[in-house]
């Protein structure tokens, strides 16, 4: 058993954790000590077993009880050995829901299956509910101890690798649409789940439509009440847009080299350090980034104490600007270099994919539109959009035009 305790300053916490590190993990080789390549289920198995996947959360959900200090000291370790499995407490949105919503035999049964397995899809949008993802159709109908799922959804990123995803369903359609969805913890791999992916003009299929038949889930698979799964699901979309106000992704984490801003050793890797008009533009998108911060900080505070907040909508939409911002400063030191990429070129790479990542991040979790209106709306107090289908019921709701 892991001997750390809750009340453990962040410097015993970082000496335990970085002994344990030498002792388990091959930096040099990117796996275990004593195996010569790298084996996920292993790996995460150990580092779950140790309490360091979720060291904030209490030993008995698997954690350590730990300060949030003291997690960061944890996590920065795991980057600095470049070692996977870290801050999941932080950064996995499906085990985060479970913890928060989840009956207490759901999260026994499967927090360890979700921490240590693929990461949890999230099954929102629809063809016809985007933005508006109160207006989903697709149907849970109660079935015997279970619910019959119907409908398609679509741009569902991870569906093919994923063995649950987060379900959004429509459980009662006699009252309006926010009081009538229900949130459930969906098992994929069974029959009745179809994945199709969407190809993209790179080539690649980062998405997918996900059409569901007659597919099954058990009543205790429901993330919060029947029928309010509304609460369940703001909650989630509250801590992906912590996630995404924070601009970490997994390829960040594990490729930043030690603590140098990016764009600095760019800068500097492309003698443009002394450029007084180039320090001016990287000196402006690191201070956003460090309000952001701020920013972030006072939303988890808030998160923590209320369930939700709109704070969270401020943070993802100023990320949004700050990765569109940095992705031109990123191009413009880059140059002509900026279109390559390949491993011989890393920093073209990454600029590639933090730009990639920004236009993202303006569309995922609820587009920067959306983000504008609840900021003007919930922060700002101003008068809210006129919803004139808010209290019909669902059943009564025309869609328009195909």
């Amino acid at each position: 058993m892991n001997p750390l305790k809750p009340d453990d300053s962040p410097d015993v916490v970082k000496a335990f954790t970085e002994q344990w590190l030498k002792d388990h993990w091959d930096s040099a080789l990117g796996c275990e000590k004593g195996a010569h390549d790298y084996d996920e289920k292993s790996w995460l198995a150990r580092v779950f077993e140790a309490g360091l996947m979720v060291p904030t959360w209490p030993r008995e959900w698997f954690g350590l009880g730990l300060s949030s200090k003291s997690a960061r000291a944890i996590e920065k370790l795991f980057t600095q050995y470049k070692a996977p499995g870290a801050a999941r407490d932080r950064y996995h949105l499906g085990a985060i829901t479970l913890f928060k919503t989840g009956s207490e035999s759901l999260k026994r049964d499967l927090l360890p299956v979700l921490l240590k397995g693929p990461i949890c899809c999230l099954l929102y949008s629809e063809p016809n509910a985007g933005s508006d993802l109160a207006g989903v159709r697709t149907r849970a109908d109660y079935d015997n101890g279970q619910y019959r799922i119907n409908g398609q959804k679509v741009w569902t990123s991870n569906a093919v690798d994923a063995e649950y995803g987060m379900l959004l369903a429509r459980t009662d359609w006699d009252v309006p649409k926010h009081k009538g969805v229900s949130f459930f913890l969906f098992p994929m791999k069974q029959a009745g789940v179809e994945v199709r992916p969407i190809n993209q003009i790179t080539g690649e299929s980062e998405f997918n439509e996900v059409f569901i038949t007659d597919a099954l889930v058990p009543e205790e698979h429901l993330l919060g009440e029947v029928n309010e799964g509304w609460k369940s699901f703001q909650l989630a979309i509250a801590y992906e847009r912590l996630i995404m106000g924070q601009g970490i992704t997994e390829r960040r984490r594990k490729s930043a080299p030690g603590d140098v801003p990016k764009l600095i050793r760019i800068a500097q890797s492309t003698g443009q350090i002394e450029d007084s008009h180039q320090r001016q533009k990287i000196a402006q998108a690191l201070a956003y980034r460090e309000l952001n911060k701020l920013n972030n900080n006072r939303a988890k505070e808030e998160l923590a104490s209320t369930g939700s907040t709109a704070l969270m909508s401020l943070s993802k939409l100023a990320m949004s600007r700050i990765q569109h911002g940095e992705a031109r400063i990123a191009s413009d030191l880059l140059g002509a270099n900026g279109i390559l990429d390949d491993a011989d070129h890393p920093d073209a790479s990454h600029a590639h994919f933090d730009a990639a990542k920004a236009y993202m991040n303006s569309i995922g979790g609820g587009t920067d539109q959306i983000q504008r209106n609840i900021i003007a709306e919930r922060v700002l107090g101003l008068p809210r959009e006129p919803e004139v289908d808010r209290d019909v019921a669902f059943k009564d709701v025309t869609m328009g035009p195909a």
